[in-house]
């Protein structure tokens, strides 16, 4: 390896009714989903600003614009799938990536290897290389009271 570095991220989505909820590309049936311009998958945003951080890059508002009605309702997969592409040509190398949803409900345990594999398919590494793992926030807040999901990432690459 050469220069290694590393990315954190972190984002936050209101929940609301009459969306789907979609959490490292897999939609979760949830009587809420989560209020973005994209399909606010806090998960993978989370990742997205960890790897673009890593690669000394401005963070997904400045790639994906919330105002751009073009990019309206797209997966985040293709955002990450973006990240990839960045990297590439910056010729990084996409090593780990690690990230904890912080939500009271639903319980992901179900969904973690579907997440790991569609994180690990946009960003061109195997599912071992994914870490996700979920926690409440014991009440606490508005996570607490189901308000909002948040997620934080940590992405390590080399070049």
């Amino acid at each position: 390896m050469g220069m290694v570095r590393s990315g954190i991220g972190y984002d936050v989505h209101r929940l609301v009714e009459g969306r789907s909820l979609v959490l490292g590309g897999v939609e979760i049936a949830h009587e809420k989903g989560l209020l973005g311009h994209s399909d606010a998958d806090v998960l993978s945003h989370a990742i997205a600003d960890a790897v673009l951080g890593a690669l000394g890059e401005p963070d997904i508002g400045y790639w994906f614009p919330p105002g751009d009605a073009s990019i309206a309702g797209i997966s985040s997969l293709e955002i990450l799938r973006k990240c990839r592409e960045i990297a590439a040509g910056k010729g990084a190398v996409i090593h780990h990536v690690d990230a904890t949803l912080i939500a009271e409900r639903p319980k992901i345990r179900p969904h973690v290897g579907e997440m790991r594999a569609n994180i690990a398919a946009a960003l061109g590494i195997l599912p071992d290389q994914v870490g996700v793992k979920a926690t409440t926030n014991e009440g606490i807040g508005f996570l607490g009271r189901e308000e909002g999901m948040a997620a934080m990432a940590v992405c390590t690459v080399d070049w």
